[in-house]
């Protein structure tokens, strides 16, 4: 009796341990499945991201080409980082500068470029080749107004911690008496109407200065259906402070430039200038041109490697570039502050301004 009970007790003792034993290889090869599993999930998240060999950036050479190559230089590696973490892992980035604006723009078009920081006037000249997707912002003013009377009640106009994604071009009339006559029929809320502006006598830029000519032009034909050819007395100067003088002492009655001019010029007007009162106290705006929309980031249509997926990308990637310090040096080379989202219709008033310069060839 007590050898079969022994027996009996180690044989449930056995039964217990290799149950045990079955138990806890269940549990291991449960893990591991996990575990396993766990790593096959990691290695797919890792995969999820597309990889390009090279993304190529053509810079317009504004600036010193050498002094472009080694400001941007930085920019490789902050895109390559902001493009991993948008889903594009960048084998190269390669950075050029033109030869030329119009070199820029024929390569975004041939496709041997993928992307293009190029001005406005450049990029309606190749959009059948090219595409915008962002305008580059700079600090606006205190007043962007399609009103003159409105840059008037509000002087002087001050700088803004606002972005602007353009700028625009006034038309300025000065202390003179016929000056002085226009501006009082704007501030009290007159229309001018042509003879106005052709009693008055007129000095503007080379035709091809956008603000200083173009954009002036296409005012008058907004206006009146009339351009700065049809006034009767107009004449070039070789600056803006040379148009400023002529101003201050009443050489001329109206002038154009770009809509911070005056506080660029406010400590000459007295000192250089010869004016009597302030810069603020004798000028007045009687016009103001349709916005003059700043540089462009635009991507090539014809890439390879280019669809929606990587334009929505290269947007972002720029836009969260511009917002960090290194970024925000890199591309301070062209004077950009920041970037937005553009739309091609954004640049239509440029393509008016294009067709006049070709018109005026």
């Amino acid at each position: 009796m007590k050898k079969g009970l022994l027996l009996l007790l180690f044989t449930l003792f056995i039964s217990l341990l290799v149950a045990c034993g079955d138990d806890s290889e269940e549990s291991n090869a449960e893990s591991g499945s996990e575990e396993s599993s766990s790593e096959e999930n990691g290695s797919e998240e890792a995969s999820e991201n597309k990889s390009i060999d090279s993304l190529s950036i053509g810079f317009v050479p504004s600036r010193d080409p050498e002094e472009i190559i080694t400001a941007t230089e930085p920019l490789k590696e902050l895109l390559t980082e902001e493009m991993a973490n948008l889903g594009y892992d960048i084998g190269e980035v390669d950075i050029t500068v033109g030869t030329n604006y119009e070199a820029v723009g024929e390569s975004l078009s041939a496709g041997t470029s993928d992307i293009g920081l190029i001005p406005g006037g450049t990029y309606v000249l190749y959009d059948d080749g090219a595409e915008v997707v962002l305008t580059a912002t700079r600090a606006g003013l205190s007043v962007d107004s399609d009103d003159p009377k409105e840059w008037n009640d509000n002087k002087p106009t001050e700088a803004s911690d606002e972005q602007a994604t353009g700028y625009r071009a006034l038309i300025i009339a000065g202390p003179s008496e016929k000056g002085q006559e226009l501006a009082q029929k704007v501030n009290n809320g007159e229309e001018l109407t042509f003879e106005d502006v052709n009693s008055a006598s007129w000095a503007v830029m080379s035709s091809s200065s956008p603000a200083g000519y173009i954009y002036p032009a296409l005012w008058l034909g907004d206006q009146y259906d009339k351009t700065i050819t049809d006034l009767d007395n107009v004449v070039k100067s070789d600056s803006y402070g040379s148009s400023f003088a002529r101003l201050a002492q009443g050489q001329i009655d109206v002038m154009v430039t770009y809509a911070d001019a005056r506080r660029d010029n406010e400590d000459k007007w007295q000192s250089e200038f010869g004016g009597e009162g302030t810069i603020w106290d004798e000028t007045n705006v009687i016009g103001v041109t349709p916005s003059i929309y700043n540089d462009t980031v635009s991507v090539s249509k014809n890439s390879e490697i280019m669809d929606e997926d990587l334009k929505a990308a290269i947007q972002e990637a720029f836009i969260n570039i511009a917002q960090t310090d290194e970024g925000k040096e890199v591309i301070s080379i062209y004077n950009h502050e920041g970037y937005q989202k553009a739309e091609s219709s954004d640049y239509d008033n440029e393509r008016k301004a294009q067709e006049l310069v070709q018109n005026q060839n």
